[in-house]
């Protein structure tokens, strides 16, 4: 076995520093309950010994993951889900002694191989990814915890840092900046700096007001649905790539939609990127001998954050610090033969820069329409869909423990049955941004050559 699990401990708030805290799951949370957990992987490049890693990295990561929770205490609880669903609904408790899990392992995987953008095998990322634990069953509820990490040595080459969450824990932007601090707090030594924070984290759910009636009928539509922990989906039967796009392909794109629409608007890195590679991922299917309807409507599922973004369901508009979950957004829809024939680029283009002018900056209806929108979400899911995880906006490869921005993102939730791709800064000092995907390897080869053939203009 290449990776040794060294510890698997709890990691609590330090003594006395909280107190309980019960927070219920509003809309935005609910929402997510059958949802897999969300699994990322951050690499670093940084040479040490397993006796330094030992003696100096594990002690110092566990103290200042200690210190962060005192600021988060929500990540050191556990969500209880109701046995009787007639009766209570789920919420978020943390007691004090409530911990976060933390597993330390050793890996002697090659550490170039797993960090590369070539396509590899997705099955060997789940030694470094942490395991959730089970659910507990107490009293009226099953217990478990809302987050699990763990942090995996690769002696003399770096460090990963696993995280996987249960995402009615909060979004992508609570979680990275939960992990921004903690990653603060171990380079720095201490949490001072969090003590002049302008804008702590927000706990409170009445930002939204009163939603009391849309989360209620919410959940007596999703009370019936089994709540299982997913595990890790080993075999995968995939394989990973990652793929930059630099700031000249960046443009270029930008200037071919501009070019043959003129007329349009919102037609930013975001929009283009995106549109580019969904193209690419439905192309490929036929390029691997995967038959398809050509009349068939694909599907775009854009998340969208709702912080700080006018809307027509609260007035003023949710806290930017706000933690948990806000995330509206829409889909964007475009026929099969559109999307793959040879403009089909600026069509996906097209589809997403209507969606964010008409859904997403129109605030008369972006979070108005909750119901309706989850009515035709639920429908839209049913077709062929693609989504699209992480943002530039929330990078978790720029958190620095004191070793320097991270080497790779990898999002193992993509590995998942549906097809989604990620998306992270690039490192270097070009910049651009680098696209992540899980296919099956046959496809994976027709995505490799699409997508690079696309950019030779």
């Amino acid at each position: 076995m290449s990776t040794t699990v060294l510890e698997i401990t709890g990691i609590p708030p330090p003594p006395g520093s909280t107190a309980e805290l019960t927070l219920p799951l509003c809309f935005f949370d609910i929402v997510w309950l059958p949802f897999h957990p969300i699994r990322r992987l951050i690499f670093y490049n940084h040479p040490c010994t397993e006796a330094e890693f030992s003696s100096t990295i594990v002690p110092n990561l566990k103290h200042s993951l200690s210190r962060t929770l005192q600021h988060f205490t929500p990540v050191a609880g556990n969500l209880l889900f109701p046995l009787d669903t007639e009766k209570s609904r789920p919420f978020i408790r943390y007691v004090p002694g409530d911990a976060a899990p933390l597993t330390i392992a050793v890996s002697l995987c090659d550490f170039d191989e797993v960090t590369g953008s070539h396509a590899r095998d997705s099955d060997q990322f789940y030694d470094f990814t942490p395991r959730m634990p089970p659910f507990v069953e107490e009293e009226n509820y099953k217990i478990a915890p809302l987050i699990a990490l763990q942090v995996t040595l690769f002696p003399g080459r770096g460090i990963c840092v696993g995280v996987s969450n249960h995402h009615c824990l909060g979004d992508a932007r609570s979680v990275f900046r939960f992990f921004s601090a903690w990653a603060e707090t171990n380079q720095s030594g201490g949490d001072e700096w969090f003590l002049n924070c302008s804008s702590p984290p927000l706990f409170d759910r009445s930002v939204f007001g009163d939603i009391k009636g849309i989360s209620e009928n919410l959940w007596s539509n999703m009370r019936n649905i089994p709540l299982t922990l997913s595990s890790s989906p080993v075999p995968t039967n995939r394989v990973r790539g990652a793929f930059r796009l630099h700031q000249s392909d960046i443009k270029k794109l930008k200037d071919i939609v501009m070019s043959k629409k003129p007329g349009l608007v919102y037609i930013s890195t975001f929009a283009v990127t995106v549109a580019y590679t969904w193209s690419v991922v439905v192309k490929s299917a036929a390029a691997a001998g995967e038959g398809a309807d050509e009349d068939a409507t694909e599907v775009l599922l854009l998340p969208a954050d709702g912080r700080g973004r006018p809307n027509a369901l609260v007035d003023p508009p949710v806290p930017v610090n706000y933690f948990g979950n806000c995330l509206g957004g829409g889909a964007a829809t475009v026929e099969h033969k559109k999307l793959v024939a040879e403009e089909g680029f600026v069509a996906a283009a097209e589809a997403i820069a209507d969606l964010i002018k008409n859904r997403v900056n129109n605030k008369e209806i972006f979070l108005g329409d909750l119901d309706s929108w989850l009515s035709e979400m639920s429908k839209l899911a049913r077709l062929s869909t693609f989504g699209v995880s992480g943002s530039p906006k929330f990078d978790l490869s720029n958190a620095d423990f004191g070793w320097g921005k991270a080497r790779r993102l990898e999002v193992l939730s993509m590995d998942e049955e549906k097809y989604t791709m990620s998306l992270c800064n690039s490192l270097d000092s070009e910049g651009g941004l680098v696209v992540g995907t899980s296919l099956p390897r046959n496809r994976m080869e027709a995505f490799i050559t699409i997508f690079e053939d696309g950019l030779k203009f």
